[in-house]
């Protein structure tokens, strides 16, 4: 059995997808990337705030489900440049502070709307 799920807290999906869809007993969370979900707009201001918006979209989204990042199992982060990965890494320290989940992060050619960084998560219901 499967469950679609959305919040207004986070940007609704630019796609034919959903934000996330909860299946046995995990959640899978959607590529965020950095828009805002008030003005459905991109934040600008480099990799650090786009960084911020996307890992606040992904609570928000984890908090519907009364879920929070420490209930985080897997994340990949995909990156516009790579030359990105240690700014990227300061500020998603900031939001994983313990018990991190696994994580591949990758370079790719072009991400939507032209953002530096989308990351997307699977959760486990505790």
């Amino acid at each position: 059995m499967k469950a679609i799920i959305n919040t207004d807290q986070a940007p609704q999906a630019i796609g034919p997808y959903s934000q996330a869809v909860k299946a046995n007993g995990m959640l899978f969370v959607s590529g965020q990337i950095p828009l805002d979900p008030v003005t459905g707009q991109i934040v600008y201001g480099g990799i650090s705030m786009q960084t911020r918006q996307v890992l606040t979209n992904l609570k928000a989204i984890l908090a519907k489900e009364k879920l929070a990042l420490a209930d985080v199992v897997k994340t990949t982060v995909f990156l516009e440049n790579m030359n990105d990965f240690a700014e990227v890494n300061k500020i998603y320290g900031e939001f994983f502070t313990s018990e991190q989940p696994a994580r591949s992060a990758v370079q790719v050619v072009r991400l939507p709307k032209d953002v530096s960084i989308e990351i997307e998560v699977i959760a486990v219901y505790p």
